[in-house]
């Protein structure tokens, strides 16, 4: 498999590819990922998230001249449910052109994406400190978040000092903007959410189509109306899942262990 990759990611997802599915994955250099676009915003990404990944393994098959690629892409932003944490979402996409299938591993969790606006180097060094830093990268600009004069990659005390006191002279304002680096070399939490989402793609090529055997037969939907354990009303909470093969569509619905959902889950009993 061809992996293109500028920011170590190759040191997670090859390792778990070749304990779980006896892959070697050919880590792909020659191309610059930011390119494509960066969580720093001084390149936009154009299109969806998986849409970018597929454009990054579909670069690294053609510079190895390979039918089969995978790339990674994340996003960030606040937890959808409660918007009271950040939440990281991995996308590990994987292309073989001799089965014509794709098939995609996705896994969420928290993360520290996080910023600040301050002249203050107490305030630097604390928001610093909360975000794991120095083993979780920071970024460092003047004034603002947009400001184009930007310092990446910072890992060590000296040089955030140092790149602190330089944002804050450049800035008319007097301040410096600070954020976590989110690239996944300078941030080991989202390294960790990018193994996750490769096992679930491991997990999906190891489970084959009951009915042509080609990998990736995988959950693509939840039927909802699992009844309430109080009324006995269909509730929201799954019944069942279907299971779908991404190249001869053969499905299968598989109901789901539980028999009843919690009350607390009923619009009826609890409103």
């Amino acid at each position: 498999m061809a992996l293109l990759t500028q920011h170590g990611k190759e040191k997670v997802v090859t390792p778990l590819l070749a304990s779980t599915i006896g892959c070697q994955v050919v880590q792909v250099t020659g191309f610059d990922t930011d390119r494509l676009g960066t969580f720093t915003r001084d390149i936009p990404r154009s299109g969806t998230q998986i849409e970018a990944a597929r454009e990054k393994a579909r670069i690294g098959m053609g510079l190895a001249n390979l039918p089969l690629g995978l790339a990674s892409e994340g996003s960030f932003g606040p937890d959808p449910f409660t918007g009271m944490f950040s939440l990281n979402v991995e996308m590990i996409v994987w292309i073989d052109d001799t089965l014509g299938i794709e098939v995609v591993g996705v896994a969420s969790g928290k993360t520290n994406f996080s910023h600040l606006l301050t002249a203050n180097w107490e305030q630097a060094e604390t928001f610093a400190r909360a975000t794991g830093f120095p083993e979780h990268g920071l970024v460092v600009r003047p004034r603002h978040d947009d400001d184009p004069r930007i310092r990446k990659g910072i890992a060590d005390w000296e040089t955030l000092r140092v790149t602190f006191r330089w944002a804050c002279g450049e800035a008319n304002n007097g301040c410096a903007f600070l954020e976590t680096d989110v690239r996944a070399h300078m941030n080991p939490m989202r390294m960790e959410i990018i193994a996750q989402a490769t096992r679930d793609l491991a997990r999906k090529l190891c489970t084959p189509c009951p009915a042509c055997n080609t990998p990736g037969f995988q959950i693509v939907e939840r039927v909802p109306g699992l009844p309430c354990e109080d009324c006995g009303a269909p509730t929201r909470e799954a019944r069942a899942d279907i299971h779908r093969c991404v190249r001869c569509g053969h499905q299968v619905t598989a109901e789901r262990p539980e028999k009843a959902a919690p009350a607390g889950r009923c619009d009826w009993c609890n409103p």
